[in-house]
């Protein structure tokens, strides 16, 4: 056991889910958004803080909480459609309830939305119950036709910034919604 008895590991991973959430906001205030759509998420506590009652709440940004994912899409939708800096922050075991929605208005009419989606059911994760669906996220999108990203601990912690900011570009640049994995958990 080392000096802590034992938990050193657990404080090593804190300190990887701030550095990551902390690489999320980063990318995320690069966006500048006005409206940042949310369904509450334990594990996307640090970066919906920061937009909540952190520095990222702010006079002239929008910050909400949304129902369901679909409902998310469907306003996503309507701020893109009136020229507005918009994003969803959700979990990925939200994706089936948003496919509906995401695949007959913003897929077909080519509107540039765009998510930042939580990875769940990987390393790190601590509820048994989540891995079924979480696993199957990038078959899901892919079957779907979605453009997505990944983060996770494949890509280095000072790429993900950047490639959330350019993610987001390529949205606007292709004309339909593209999503980012993000996995603050590890793995």
């Amino acid at each position: 056991m080392d000096a802590l008895g034992g938990r050193g590991i657990l404080y090593e991973m804190a300190a990887s889910l701030e550095q990551r959430s902390q690489a999320v906001i980063d990318g995320i205030e690069a966006i500048d958004p006005e409206f940042v759509l949310h369904l509450p998420s334990s594990t996307l506590k640090l970066v919906l803080g920061h937009f909540l009652d952190g520095p990222g709440a702010r006079p002239d940004r929008r910050i909400f909480s949304i129902p369901r994912e679909e409902e998310g899409i469907s306003i996503l939708s309507g701020l893109a459609l009136a020229g507005r800096r918009a994003l969803m922050i959700i979990q990925d075991n939200g994706i089936g309830n948003m496919l509906t929605a995401l695949l007959t208005f913003p897929q077909p009419y080519h509107l540039p939305i765009f998510g930042v989606i939580t990875r769940r059911g990987g390393l790190g994760e601590y509820n048994s119950m989540i891995h079924t669906i979480s696993e199957r996220s990038e078959a899901l999108l892919d079957a779907a036709g979605v453009r997505w990203f990944q983060l996770d601990g494949r890509v280095p912690l000072e790429d993900w910034s950047a490639t959330l900011e350019r993610a987001y570009a390529f949205a606007y640049t292709t004309h339909r919604p593209v999503f980012v994995l993000v996995n603050l958990m590890g793995g």
